[in-house]
């Protein structure tokens, strides 16, 4: 690390597993230099205070499908990988997985292309990518189009393969319905995080699918087998089977505030439920509709839907899907933090550069005061004050 240390003090900070109070923040260049007590501050550092609120690591959101006015399904590119980066820097998420919604082949193939490629040029924020869908299962479909959801076949299974040797981190959401569990367990050997998501399975079919290599759940509650008195379903897997995480959004509308309660309350472990924002081009954009798949999705009262009514992703950011959960659910603000932060990023392996505060680490992290977003770092470098 070169240059000269800047110290951050004045705010309680939570480094992704622990909260300090009277400690500084010491940040040379593009890298944390450490969290130290506020007496073993260096005496020659230039230092910023802060009025209050908490220093903590920026968000790691593992469901983006578009932000600042553009979708990644429109265009899989470099340029609008870009853009949504940008956007979700704005608004705290430092690292994102973009999310290519159910399409092509030919879409999917330009959405890994496009992730190499940012990566290679250097966008910040982007941690790899989110393939979710087309192999899931029509019953469970949501937005997605359901001529698009099919099976997986050999020719798939071979480039997801491939991908997996491209790409940092590739997270796919899949369906017993529409891949075997032999499938499963070649692409979790290879280093593909699976998730089921958009599932109608028996709650036998998920555990089966947990054994061969699925670790996670695609946003929790919404679109997927739910738990009954006799057959608990996706559902019940995901707060029963310890090794499964599960994505959440916390936007009061996806899922009742109760609903996140019990969750939390329920949840075996080791697996964790960690915060999604779900993003669409509405994040960080002042727009009223934007189109996927030639569908027109409306943004009316924080409500993101097609023109029946179905929700098409949320109109929603993780430092209000934070609050919102420390608020129902009566958690610690560190214990919400680290359902946006070192949770996910230590769920895709990345708990070494992102997701927590510690000497080495990316220099990627937030001020919140009063509950809301008030500055955001990447890199070292300021991107956003609020």
């Amino acid at each position: 690390m070169t240059g000269q240390t800047t110290v951050f003090r004045g705010a309680a900070i939570f480094d992704g597993l622990t909260t300090h109070g009277a400690h500084a923040l010491l940040v040379q260049g593009r890298r944390v230099v450490a969290v130290v007590a506020e007496t073993d501050i260096p005496k020659d550092a230039a230092t910023e205070t802060l009025d209050g609120g908490i220093l903590a690591p920026g968000f790691v959101d593992l469901q983006v499908n578009g932000g600042g006015g553009v979708m990644f399904n429109d265009s899989p590119t470099v340029e609008t990988l870009r853009i949504m980066a940008r956007a979700h820097a704005g608004l705290g998420a430092t690292s994102i997985l973009p999310t290519l919604i159910t399409d092509t082949p030919d879409m999917v193939q330009a959405a890994v292309g496009a992730v190499d490629a940012a990566i290679a040029d250097g966008v910040a924020g982007i941690a790899g990518l989110h393939l979710e869908g087309p192999h899931l299962s029509r019953a469970r479909k949501g937005a997605h189009d359901p001529s698009l959801i099919r099976p997986m076949e050999p020719a798939d299974l071979a480039f997801l393969l491939e991908a997996a040797r491209r790409l940092p981190v590739l997270k796919v959401t899949i369906a017993p319905e529409s891949v075997d569990p032999a499938q499963m367990k070649l692409l979790s050997n290879a280093g593909i995080l699976l998730s089921l998501g958009h599932c109608n399975a028996s709650y036998e079919q998920c555990l089966t699918a947990a054994k061969n290599g699925v670790r996670c759940v695609t946003h929790l509650y919404n679109a997927m087998s739910q738990l009954g008195n006799r057959e608990p379903g996706l559902v019940g897997a995901a707060l029963d089977c310890g090794d499964l995480s599960a994505g959440l959004i916390a936007d009061l509308i996806h899922v009742h505030e109760t609903s996140i309660k019990v969750a939390l309350r329920a949840k075996n472990g080791p697996g964790r439920i960690f915060l999604v924002s779900d993003a669409m081009a509405t994040a960080g954009a002042p727009i009223d509709h934007f189109f996927l798949n030639g569908r027109q999705i409306d943004r009316r009262a924080n409500r993101l839907s097609l023109a029946d009514g179905t929700l098409a992703g949320a109109d929603l950011d993780l430092a209000t899907a934070v609050r919102n959960v420390a608020v129902v659910s009566n958690l610690d603000l560190g214990e919400a933090i680290a359902m946006a932060t070192s949770i996910p990023a230590t769920l895709i392996g990345k708990q070494n550069s992102i997701g927590h505060l510690a000497p080495g680490l990316h220099a990627d992290f937030i001020h919140i005061r009063d509950g809301e977003l008030a500055s955001v770092w990447q890199s070292g470098v300021r991107v956003s004050a609020g």
